[in-house]
């Protein structure tokens, strides 16, 4: 900002009587704006040369909300919460594994998050569909005996491949949301008479919460999306659906945009409940939550009107 300060008074004049008003004009910001039009520009022409291109357009809303489509939307729904509820179980123990004084069971837990990170999830998902070729059978006694063909069906492969998978870097996040607590808090609560299970459960996790939340929302984005990837094991799930439907309708591209236009609008929706998410857990440690974005909305409008009003 810049100031315009009254030079008008002569030499002999007497001073002013009190301090002079300060008139603040706002600093023109020119790079903003040849941004925005370059921004603009670029838009414009990625929407011309989408326009201009040989796709069936119409296809995709005619398509949009199809049983088949919507069937799939569910299923991958239904898929990135069970297999997120597997990894967030089986991080956590493997965390507190991890973090054991017993030398055994940490050894475990590495060696586990050294593998399953490792490797790509595309392979591990083969590698469950086709252990067949290891373990003919599944034989659990007197409960469960079938051909590893007939258990291993595409929906437990789709969610041992992800869930497993997701466990190992669950167990790092986890980890580092524990590392994170001041050790003195423990120590306190072991003063306390308190056990180490419920160190964990009452004082330690909680607190953790707040570094282990951001991560976990961002796996969970990325698990709704990973979950295209089960359409490799015949799971039908909405990426699989897109594909059949783009194979008899003759409009296989413009199904794949459909699609993404699907993805898109679900993890926009998760987005928005990891920023709540997020800031109820910083209650603790911010001095002021950060703003909501209807509250953004509402302070850009309210400055733009004072500033009209000022002018």
């Amino acid at each position: 900002m810049t100031a315009d300060i009254d030079k008008t008074a002569g030499p002999g004049d007497a001073p002013a009587t009190g301090p002079q008003p300060i008139r603040a004009i706002p600093v023109r910001h020119y790079g903003r704006y040849i941004t925005a039009l370059v921004a603009i520009a670029l838009l414009v022409a990625i929407i011309y040369a989408f326009g201009q291109g040989k796709i069936n357009w119409h296809a995709v809303p005619d398509y949009f909300f199809d049983d088949r489509i919507t069937t799939g939307v569910g299923k991958t729904l239904l898929l990135t919460v069970l297999s997120m509820l597997i990894g967030i179980v089986g991080g956590i123990v493997l965390a507190v594994m991890r973090l054991s004084k017993n030398p055994v069971t940490s050894a475990i837990a590495w060696f586990y998050i050294w593998f399953f990170r490792g490797t790509p999830v595309l392979v591990q998902l083969f590698l469950w569909f086709n252990l067949g070729l290891v373990f003919e059978y599944v034989n659990l006694m007197p409960f469960y005996k079938d051909y590893w063909s007939n258990f291993m069906t595409p929906l437990l492969t789709a969610l041992l491949g992800l869930g497993l998978n997701e466990a190992a870097y669950m167990a790092e996040i986890c980890r580092a949301g524990l590392l994170a607590v001041d050790e003195g808090q423990t120590e306190a609560a072991h003063a306390l008479g308190m056990s180490q299970g419920r160190t964990l459960r009452r004082i330690v996790i909680p607190q953790a919460m707040r570094v282990i939340v951001p991560p976990t929302g961002n796996e969970v984005i990325n698990m709704l999306k990973t979950t295209s990837l089960v359409a490799a094991v015949q799971y039908p799930e909405l990426f699989r659906y897109a594909q059949d439907i783009g194979q008899v309708s003759g409009a296989p591209v413009e199904m794949y945009f459909l699609a993404a236009a699907w993805y898109l609008i679900m993890t926009s929706v998760l987005s928005v409940g990891q920023f709540y998410i997020e800031r109820y857990y910083a209650r603790g440690s911010s001095r002021s939550l950060p703003a909501t974005p209807w509250q953004k909305v509402r302070a850009h409008l309210t400055s733009f009107s004072s500033r009209k009003v000022t002018a």
